[in-house]
């Protein structure tokens, strides 16, 4: 069983997709799930290219899903292992092969299960690394039949020792919103840049003063991390002085409540520097993730199933820094996230030499079958 398991988590790997492109992921998926056993339902198309696995027992009561994600990041994989990635320019950085082979490994458990009563969801999401996974799965007929009583997830975490689970009250991740800058000026001849208006100064500024907002107290209820992504201004034509530039970051925090005041705050810096260097600007809002919000009711089954299994559980002083689509599901279910620990010597998540460690599949697998026990009877 574990084999095929490992076996799944290696052809994933080996045949990445990007966010919104998980065609043949989600199939590789409904093959497997459909050769080990068969579900009351496979529902697909699920906001995307998402997949639901349906298994129900006789009697009605608490449905449970767990949710694991299918895509994989615009990163060449440095590995050279024999499941290295077949697809130039991509591959799985951030461990979603690792968690769709725990979430489809279920099936031979279940498989052995005689509950009584209930119903459990499998549930494969895509485009989770854009934020807009959950979210269109949440707008999706399909899924809003399916009715969840409940929705667990994990996620690997690097520099964490090995089989350790991480938990975290209430707020568990940041909320994240990306943004691009649009700066307008004019373009001149660059040996008269005073006929034009270049926005480089103003760049530099804006930096500056973006980087003044920075508050990088993990503790403080007003953190914030706003972090350069991308910097354009120009052309590659040295005798032309730049009239347009862009800046692009993404900003960070605890709270949608401080969130909001960065953003205004942005705002007003971005209307000043504008003035002061005669530029029109305009702001794209992009890749939005909610912080993701852990019931305490869900959390308790969490730290429950760790201790039933033996584990080490460790709660978190606050939030992990990066971003989850979980936290669309946290606005409308009761939910629960925990972090489940890759090992110190883990390269970190996004890393181009970064693999998911396959000694924590059944770690995962058996803390995801203790909460449905502890729920379905």
């Amino acid at each position: 069983m574990l084999q095929k398991i490992k076996q799944l988590r290696k052809e994933l790997h080996q045949n990445p997709e990007l966010s919104g492109c998980e065609i043949q992921t989600a199939q590789r998926i409904k093959t497997f799930l459909q050769t080990y056993h068969s579900a009351t339902a496979i529902i697909e198309q699920i906001g995307g290219h998402g997949l639901a696995a349906v298994y129900e027992f006789p009697q009605k009561g608490a449905t449970v899903m767990i949710r694991c994600e299918l895509d994989a990041l615009p990163i060449e994989e440095k590995n050279a292992f024999d499941y290295q990635s077949k697809t130039k320019g991509v591959s799985h950085k951030c461990g979603h092969d690792g968690h769709i082979a725990m979430v489809a490994g279920l099936v031979f458990w279940i498989k052995e299960q005689d509950f009584c009563s209930g119903k459990i969801i499998l549930l494969f999401q895509p485009a989770e690394e854009t934020g807009k996974g959950a979210f269109e799965v949440l707008q999706d007929p399909k899924f809003k039949a399916l009715r969840p009583d409940y929705i667990f997830a994990l996620h690997n975490l690097p520099n964490e020792p090995l089989h350790t689970i991480l938990t975290k009250p209430n707020s568990f991740s940041a909320t994240v919103q990306s943004m691009i800058v649009h700066l307008t000026g004019k373009e001149s001849h660059a040996s008269e840049p005073e006929n034009g208006t270049n926005p480089a100064l103003a760049m530099a500024e804006l930096i500056t003063e973006f980087s003044k907002l920075n508050r990088q107290d993990l503790q403080s209820e007003k953190f914030t991390l706003l972090t350069p992504i991308h910097i354009n201004m120009g052309q590659k034509s040295y005798g032309i002085s730049a009239g347009a530039a862009e800046l692009h970051y993404t900003l960070r925090a605890w709270t949608e409540e401080v969130m909001a005041q960065l953003k205004e705050t942005l705002q007003q810096i971005l209307n000043r520097i504008g003035m002061q260097y005669a530029l029109s600007y305009t702001i794209d809002w992009l890749e939005y993730f909610p912080s993701t919000t852990n019931d305490p009711f869900c959390n308790e089954f969490v730290v429950k199933a760790a201790r039933a299994n033996g584990l080490d559980c460790k709660e978190r002083a606050y939030p992990l820094k990066f971003g989850e689509d979980f936290g669309w599901f946290s606005k409308h279910y009761k939910t629960a996230m925990f972090g489940l620990g890759a090992g110190m010597d883990s390269p970190a998540l996004h890393h181009a030499d970064y693999d998911f460690p396959e000694e924590i599949l059944e770690t995962g697998m058996g803390m995801f079958k203790e909460i449905i026990q502890q729920i379905i009877k």
